[in-house]
């Protein structure tokens, strides 16, 4: 594939350097800064050109004419969007990916039911806002998950949890599961990290205080498992929300009608206009750092305070100070990647990083294969992947075939089957896969990415 990038900050680089290892992709970059395009330049085999990417005459330097892909990332909205208009009319370049951060893009509708966006010929938007605020209000849905995928249009969520004493499974064998759950209800833990060290599950496998595991059930049965894994808790009544900003507004408007929500915005005319706009939520004006405002506030009594805002620094700052007055748990959005290893799971319980939920958006759409979900995990190093199977047995690798069949590459892990409404766990190796399943995967080794998509695919004429 001929791809053409724009923008080369931490979601552009990181999807040029997904895109660059494939020595079949033909991978050029447009920024405007010629600092982050010789850094790029230096560490991939692309080429990189200085300029405005939604500039016809530099769209037409690039080789748009026979490019087979745009993405538009740019940090602007309007840069990304004309590019994407340029892209179909001027070019017909068939695939016009665009990051889009404002709402207002995203919600507009026309009388013919066309939102801004298909006015502008985007094939795919990705919002950064719009699924940073669903990981948020996952997280925000079991009181203890350091993180929560949803999969097969929710009908499967992947959940990882850190185990605690008080866990029904907490010290005993995994295959001792059974013997706490309800009749009917199925989980799949298929990875566990003790240390930040890979333990591959077997039905042997003891579950000690501190692991993390990654499991995988039927949406309605997640609260279930969650059990086997931590001693009952309260679930989040109380939210303080530090930032009124679309993710911030996002979040509140979501939350408000079934929880107790806070917003701290620092800006008088902001809050002012989230008090208009949302119906049961407190808005307060002032700074998230301000001690004496928390306390006023009774931040002790707070179950989780989320750090929102568009300055790093600012929610480290809000975060600690926040679990210092005692606020039981602490989540915090942070874009720069160098920090997020420095404080999760220490003051602050969990840090999002908008660029990696973007980025496993993004690659869903340009892996091969019908590849429905793509999520980063462990800062980017191990990855749960959703896919789509079609084909028959002729032309198929897995259509017809039970699971225990497949030779699966090492370090990638089936980890459920849904169907319809059916959701089958990877340890029934007998299930047989079918046209249209949706296969759930954890892989811990990103680099089998491609033999993965190699068995995924629909190949003409291909007979097992």
């Amino acid at each position: 594939m001929k791809i053409l990038i724009l923008g080369s900050g931490q979601v552009g680089s990181t999807v040029a350097q997904e895109l660059a290892s494939l020595p079949e992709n033909d991978v050029t970059i447009i920024d405007t800064s010629e600092t982050a395009l010789q850094n790029i330049g230096s560490k991939l085999d692309v080429q990189t050109l200085l300029g405005n990417g939604a500039s016809p005459f530099m769209l037409k330097r690039a080789g748009a004419e026979d490019a087979d892909l745009l993405l538009a990332l740019t940090r602007s909205d309007e840069t990304n969007i004309v590019a994407c208009k340029i892209a179909a009319e001027v070019f017909n370049i068939p695939g016009r990916i665009a990051r889009v951060r404002s709402t207002d893009y995203l919600d507009y509708q026309t009388e013919e039911t066309l939102n801004s966006l298909d006015i502008f010929s985007i094939t795919e938007s990705i919002s950064p806002e719009e699924l940073v605020t669903e990981r948020l209000t996952g997280l925000l849905s079991y009181t203890s998950a350091l993180q929560v995928l949803r999969f097969a249009g929710d009908k499967a969520r992947m959940v990882v949890v850190q185990a605690r004493k008080g866990g029904l499974l907490v010290d005993k064998e995994i295959a001792q599961i059974n013997q706490h759950l309800p009749e009917g209800v199925d989980c799949q833990i298929c990875a566990i990290y003790r240390n930040n060290r890979l333990i591959v599950p077997s039905a042997q496998t003891v579950i000690i205080e501190g692991d993390e595991v990654f499991f995988v059930a039927g949406t309605e049965n997640v609260k279930i498992m969650m059990r086997e894994l931590r001693p009952n808790e309260q679930r989040n009544r109380r939210i303080m929300i530090a930032g009124g900003g679309n993710i911030g507004y996002r979040l509140a408007k979501q939350l408000e009608s079934s929880m107790d929500i806070k917003i701290i915005e620092y800006s008088k005319n902001r809050a002012e206009w989230l008090a208009e706009h949302l119906d049961r939520t407190l808005v307060l004006h002032g700074s998230a750092t301000d001690e004496t405002l928390l306390e006023q506030e009774y931040i002790d009594e707070i179950d989780v305070f989320c750090a929102l805002t568009n300055d790093d620094e600012n929610n480290i700052m809000a975060g600690l100070l926040a679990k210092n007055l005692g606020a039981k748990r602490v989540i915090a959005i942070v874009n720069r990647s160098s920090y997020v290893d420095l404080l999760e799971g220490n003051k602050i319980d969990i840090v999002v990083s908008p660029h990696l939920v973007t980025i496993g958006s993004i690659l869903a759409h340009i892996r091969k294969g019908d590849v429905a979900a793509v999520h980063p995990l462990r800062r980017g190093k191990a990855e749960a992947i959703e896919v789509v199977v079609h084909g028959d047995k002729q032309t198929s690798a897995l259509v017809g075939r039970r699971v225990s069949e497949i030779k699966w590459p090492p370090g990638c892990h089936f980890a459920a089957l849904v169907r319809g409404d059916e959701v089958v766990m990877g340890h029934k190796e007998d299930a047989v896969m079918a046209e249209g399943d949706h296969i759930i995967f954890f892989v811990s080794r990103r680099r089998i990415l491609r033999e993965l998509e190699k068995l995924i695919a629909v190949k003409m004429g291909f007979f097992g």
